[in-house]
């Protein structure tokens, strides 16, 4: 099982009046390990902002200004199972890919502080050509650079009417 493990650092924004980190939020805690795992950082001149050497093997989105390709989050879903009460060290976000199709990548997440997991969920990535706005089929790079982390997709309790 190989997963990438995201440290990332709570806001006291992030709280609600119920005193933990917010539904919404979640989500955003999710998009921020989404993003450091998966785009490279651009180049800037002077080295002001370049990559850095800590990147992430699975960065081979191009973010940056001018970049041929974005995306398009076509589907999120979340599991709520414990609150997470503010604290100041960072949660760990677990990344993994549930499933790898032409176009698509169903990133998968665990957040943890050590423990029992706070929240599961999955969130679907679709490839997008930046000049089209259609979606692209996934490069021999960027399957490469994911297969490695390609395991079963998390799994989501489902309520039965």
């Amino acid at each position: 099982m190989t997963r990438l493990r995201v440290p990332v650092q709570l806001r006291w924004s992030d709280m609600d009046a119920y005193g933990h980190v917010n539904n919404v939020e979640m989500l955003r805690l999710l998009e921020e390990a989404r993003i450091e795992a998966f785009w490279r950082r651009p180049d800037a001149p002077d080295g002001v902002g370049a990559a850095r050497t800590e990147d992430w093997p699975t960065a081979v989105l191009d973010g940056g200004p001018g970049a041929t390709t974005t995306t398009l989050i076509a589907r999120s879903e979340i599991e709520y199972l414990r609150p997470l009460d503010y604290r100041r060290d960072p949660v760990t976000i677990e990344l993994w890919i549930g499933h790898l199709g032409g176009a698509s990548i169903d990133v998968c997440y665990e957040v943890h502080d050590g423990g029992e997991p706070f929240a599961r969920a999955t969130t679907t990535v679709v490839l997008v050509d930046a000049a089209s706005g259609v979606p692209r089929r996934m490069s021999e790079d960027e399957r490469a650079a994911w297969q490695p982390y390609l395991e079963a997709p998390v799994e989501l309790r489902r309520r039965r009417g």
